[in-house]
């Protein structure tokens, strides 16, 4: 489940930055389970404790890099929630809210925002966080030796940072920009001490240092990352309940990429919090099937969907009709139901139902079989071989479609098996390639010799708070890499008239000529047959022995300033 977006630096082996003595009592404190109440993820079996250790198991590929801003996926989104905090926050409804940055005026222009940071509030290192220290955040995320991705994009239009006093910085910006504040509330634009910045990448990637309620004491590679509690935490996000450091003494976070792995352990009391469970464990989980001890946590990404995106920049989905034949043929209803057993809802829109301003047109995505029959032949592919593939000038009518299987879990895996059989039907040969995080971001690299993509379909899921996500997708700019390398706009769209539409509602401020510019530039991706969309970005967490976890609104990561192990 690992967004699409590159981190390229890797890290010391094996830093080490606990002794071995206080390693092995983390280990052995981490292997203490606990019961907590199924259902909504906060009720307990036992009395809720002081300190302790959480441990956190994750099937989501494991950063080359743990500073966000390198790259920027979601596995470095879900740790660095734990240890960096961004300027603002936003709640479940989409609003923004105070946090580093506690108030905020931008000009009748649009062009300069003025940001007043709290006050009395240090990096972990003792750096201030103030003006300058946002400077330098800025100017990390510019500077293509970073080789950012979605932080990059999402300050993008900030040409200049004026320190005003300690507490007060202005951005002056190149355009307007509406999505500015929540651009600044995800993880990859979080603040972090200058002076950790300053040591190297190298240094920075390992262990960066920020104003969280947590920090990074040890990464050991394919093994784990340990976080020991601030002690001194003050900043205080949307979601903290109460003042002063969290309740946990530290959080051991594993890498087991098995998700019946995972459950297992979850089920043992050998950890406390999963991700990315299977929808099976999911429905054991919520009915009770496998023991009353066990808590679900939904918390849909914001920004797009799961869905698959057509390339429509060479053949064969260079033709709408083609794009319309193999949505119409792929029938990925009856997959969905059966697969995820009632947990993921069928999308019809570009955007995830985390967003208020999602447009959704089921009228699009009716299977019709006859219709995709009919469209094939009037784009030229009129012919089949002896395999009962359609071909065209001697060519057949071929998809590849790369498969990350640190992002796909079993269920997706073998809904993408069922569209390959479905939409052999009508004469497609889909080519699923299984491929690991690293050789599927080389595989969606741009081609260096202005040549074809090596795909024709892939599932790409991206993550970014609010509805500015469908410019970061399916603007022309898009089809050009960030510094990290990768570029977003997978579906290949260039078109001029949603390109304006797009930087139009980009500039605007007022919410309802907004949202009807976004629901103009949604019709455009939906009518235009660029993308198949699936079901919101999945996001589960399964917990046991835990009370108190919560998810951010912004980027819906869990985060335990609340959190408190449960007596067995």
């Amino acid at each position: 489940m690992a967004d699409a977006r590159l981190s390229t630096v890797s890290p010391r082996r094996g830093v080490r930055l606990a002794t071995g003595a206080a390693v092995l009592t983390l280990l052995l404190a981490a292997c203490s389970g606990g019961e907590s109440g199924s259902g909504n993820g906060d009720a307990g079996a036992g009395e809720p404790v002081e300190g302790g250790t959480l441990v956190y198991a994750t099937g989501d590929a494991e950063p080359t890099c743990l500073d966000p801003h390198v790259g920027g996926n979601y596995p470095q989104a879900l740790l660095s929630t734990q240890y960096l905090e961004p300027l603002v926050g936003r709640d479940a409804e989409g609003q923004i809210q105070p946090w580093l940055a506690t108030d905020w005026e931008v000009s009748e222009d649009g062009l300069t925002w003025d940001l007043t940071l709290a006050e009395d509030i240090t990096f972990t290192d003792g750096t201030p966080l103030d003006a300058e220290a946002v400077q330098a955040n800025i100017e990390h995320l510019q500077d293509p030796d970073t080789a950012s991705s979605t932080g990059f994009l999402a300050v993008q239009k900030i040409a200049e940072v004026e320190p005003v006093d300690a507490t007060h910085v202005r951005f002056h910006l190149s355009e307007p920009d509406s999505a500015l504040l929540e651009s600044l509330s995800m993880q990859w634009t979080a603040m972090q001490s200058p002076a950790g910045i300053e040591r190297g990448m190298e240094e920075n990637c390992a262990a960066p240092i920020g104003t969280g309620p947590f920090t990074v004491s040890e990464w050991v590679p394919q093994q784990h990352v340990i976080l020991e509690r601030n002690e001194e935490y003050t900043s205080h996000g949307p979601e903290a309940e109460r003042d002063g450091a969290a309740h946990l003494e530290r959080i051991e976070w594993r890498f087991l990429p098995d998700p019946a792995t995972r459950w297992a352990a979850l089920q043992s009391g050998e950890v406390h919090v999963i991700d990315n469970p299977e929808p099976e464990a999911i429905v054991a989980a919520e009915t009770g099937a496998a023991g009353e001890q066990f808590s679900h946590l939904d918390a849909p990404r914001p920004g797009s969907v799961n869905r698959i995106e057509l390339n429509s920049g060479q053949a064969p989905f260079d033709d709408e009709r083609v794009r319309e034949a193999f949505i119409r043929s792929s029938d990925v209803d009856p997959g969905i139901e059966a697969l995820y057993q009632g947990v993921a809802t069928r999308s019809h829109s570009p955007l995830s139902s985390a967003e208020p301003m999602a447009y959704s047109d089921p009228s699009l995505f009716g299977t019709d079989l006859e219709a995709a029959e009919r469209l094939l032949d009037e784009a030229g592919w009129d012919e089949t071989d002896a395999e009962g593939y359609r071909v065209k000038d001697g060519e057949r009518l071929t998809v590849r479609f790369p498969v990350s299987t640190n992002q796909s879990v079993a269920a997706e895996q073998a809904l993408f098996e069922q569209i390959q059989a479905n939409t052999r039907e009508v004469g497609f040969e889909v080519i699923l390639t299984p491929l690991d995080l690293s050789a599927w971001y080389g595989t969606l690299a741009a081609p260096e010799d202005g040549g074809d993509n090596a795909y024709e379909a892939v599932s790409a899921p991206y993550t970014k708070v609010g509805p500015d996500v469908l410019r970061t997708l399916y603007h022309s700019a898009g089809t050009e890499p960030a510094p990290s390398g990768y570029f977003a706009n997978l579906s290949q769209v260039t078109d001029e008239e949603l390109d304006a539409t797009l930087e139009e509602a980009a500039r605007i401020t007022d919410p309802d000529e907004r949202a009807a510019l976004y629901e103009q530039a949604q019709r455009t991706v939906l009518e235009g047959y660029y993308i198949l969309p699936l079901y919101d970005q999945q996001n589960h967490f399964l917990t046991r022995g835990v009370t108190g976890v919560t998810t951010l609104g912004t980027v819906a990561t869990p985060t335990f300033i609340n959190a408190q192990l449960t007596q067995q």
